[in-house]
């Protein structure tokens, strides 16, 4: 009897286990067979066309095997590409001094909203600032203002003080909730007595001051620091080919090369800076502008990489000048939403462009335009944008969110500084891409392009998972 309980016993661990595993987590009407562990995946939302904007979903989305006709993005963490430094915005001038004026406990929110990333906070990682005034400051201003016909080669009048009632203090108090915030520098202008014009628009850099200008970048960096803020990289000139703006200076390729190389980079090698230098920041209609700086040997040694913006081109012009140069860095530096704005549209056409554009094609890097301007689009200089639309909108203490927000909240809140973006495959339909995190987890946002609901599915090391989006809608998956 005793033999006969042991047998008995042995066949029935035996078929027990033979037998397949199934969840009890089966969708209505289809039965699924799951691989163990089930991995849960977070997922938040955006959808105009069912009013939710950016809000972390409860559907149960759990990884199996699904049993359907759908199309399937893969996603695969063995191939991957560029490190992504962040996402984020311009804090002008002007977006600095509505911040400022606000109460300070108001101020306090909207920065931790911003740049936090626990709960709903997006967590804002990049932000390029001016170097002396952009057309979103409220005048035009340098660091280094002389009366006419006065100069200044060594910088002795050199200062910062322009920018201890606003944008410093805020800069200030972003980084004490983000002490990893990376800030990138761009002068819209040279100051106006090194210009061939003597103004604020247009003009060239003399080269005869080449030399002090380049002693103005480093005083600019030197002084930041002073203040506990680190400049993580610099542009030579904002938009050097649109001479047009206000302030504005035009820049051809080669002076720009020809100042690098004579002037900016032995001055940051001579004073020690690692502040990274980044070249063109301007639209990807001419990528010719970088890559002829790049094949100056004597200039590139000294460059990170280039900076482009989408007001002329298409972006997918970026990655043959990372094929060109796979040694230099992109980034995506600048790209604006016109007031009064419009959620579907901006939202649909930014995260495909360039949320998911840029990145795909190696940007390391996305930043909206101003962070911030009041309902009249202020402030701005005689001249300048008029029609830029803010991520948030301050009237006095009360904020409103726009369509950047949105768009930047799906990527900057999960995609942290230090991810990797990996291999996913995209559609017409279905644009997305996906990064690995330093943390482990895998981020893929997708964006529904097709014009009617889309059902599909997601898949990552031989499971998958079943996903839907309304039209427009853009969804971020985290697992």
């Amino acid at each position: 009897m005793k033999n006969t309980l042991i047998v008995f016993l042995a066949l029935l661990i035996f078929q027990n286990l033979k037998a397949p595993a199934y969840s009890q987590n089966k969708p209505s009407g289809r039965s699924v067979a799951f691989e163990q562990p089930n991995t849960k995946m977070e997922f938040w939302l955006t959808s105009p066309e069912t009013n939710v904007l950016f809000q972390r979903q409860t559907v149960n989305l759990i990884f199996g095997r699904q049993d359907n006709s759908n199309p399937t993005i893969f996603v695969d963490t063995t191939q991957t590409f560029q490190t992504i430094d962040g996402f984020g915005n311009c804090l002008t001038g002007g977006s600095a001094t509505l911040l400022n004026r606000m109460e300070a406990g108001n101020r306090s929110a909207i920065l931790k909203e911003l740049f936090a990333t626990d709960g709903n906070n997006i967590g804002i990682s990049y932000l390029r600032v001016s170097i002396g005034a952009s057309d979103l400051s409220e005048k035009v201003f340098s660091y280094n203002d002389l009366p006419e016909g006065e100069t200044d080669t060594e910088m002795a009048r050199f200062t910062l003080d322009a920018e201890k009632a606003d944008l410093i203090p805020v800069l200030k108090e972003i980084l004490t909730i983000n002490p990893n915030l990376k800030i990138m520098g761009s002068p819209w202008s040279a100051p106006v007595w090194m210009k061939t014009n003597n103004n604020s628009k247009g003009g060239s850099l003399k080269p005869e001051y080449f030399d002090a200008y380049a002693k103005y970048f480093v005083k600019y960096i030197q002084g930041m620091k002073a203040e506990g803020i680190i400049i993580d990289a610099i542009t030579i000139q904002n938009e050097p080919l649109h001479p047009g703006n206000n302030p504005s200076m035009y820049m051809t390729a080669e002076d720009q090369a020809l100042f690098i190389k004579r002037s900016l980079g032995p001055a940051f090698a001579n004073a020690n800076i690692t502040t990274k230098i980044i070249v063109y920041d301007h639209n990807a209609d001419r990528p010719d502008y970088p890559l002829a700086i790049f094949k100056d040997p004597e200039a590139a040694k000294y460059v990170d990489g280039s900076a482009f913006h989408l007001y002329g081109g298409t972006i997918d012009a970026l990655t043959p000048v990372h094929n060109a140069f796979p040694d230099k860095n992109l980034y995506f530096t600048e790209q604006w939403v016109g007031a009064p704005g419009n959620l579907a549209g901006d939202l649909a056409w930014h995260v495909r462009t360039l949320i998911i554009g840029a990145t795909r094609n190696w940007c390391r890097n996305v930043l909206e335009w101003n962070l911030a301007a009041d309902a009249q689009s202020d402030p701005h200089t005689i001249g300048g944008c008029d029609k830029c639309l803010g991520t948030i909108t301050i009237n006095g203490n009360v904020v409103t969110r726009n369509p950047a927000y949105y768009i930047l909240a799906h990527a900057s809140k999960f995609v942290r500084p230090g991810s990797v973006r990996i291999d996913s495959n995209s559609t017409v339909s279905l644009p997305n891409v996906a990064f690995k995190t330093p943390d482990g987890k895998k981020v893929l946002i997708v964006q529904n392009n097709s014009g009617a609901k889309k059902e599909f599915n997601i898949g990552f090391n031989g499971k998958s998972v079943s996903a839907t989006l309304e039209k427009g809608a853009v969804g971020t998956y985290i697992w």
